[in-house]
């Protein structure tokens, strides 16, 4: 009788503190989602182009490509570099914008 009473009480304590962590690793989440969301509204397509494209390549001249090419090349960077849609659209309208 008595293992049946630590046995529910052990049961307790680990369901608590499951409940616990998981509400922790969910509020982190969510903090750092945001954070990372304010840090890309902060920053020109410029800046982030400088960030995340000049990493692999060398500065193309905006004129190389159309409009249409930059939204072409954005989709086709935003998988292969692992950009947001903020940060894509930014750096699409930096090209755009210079073109």
């Amino acid at each position: 009788m008595s293992n049946e009473i630590l046995n529910l009480y052990s049961m307790k304590k680990l369901t608590v503190l499951s409940i616990v962590l998981f509400a922790g690793i969910g509020t982190t989440i969510i903090i750092n989602g945001c954070a990372t969301s304010q840090a890309v509204a902060a920053k020109s397509g410029a800046q982030l182009w400088g960030e995340n494209c000049l990493r692999c390549h060398n500065a193309p001249a905006p004129a190389d490509y159309s409009d249409a090419q930059w939204e072409t090349i954005g989709m086709h960077m935003k998988l292969r570099a692992n950009l947001t849609d903020d940060e894509t659209k930014k750096i699409v309208a930096f090209f755009k914008s210079a073109n």
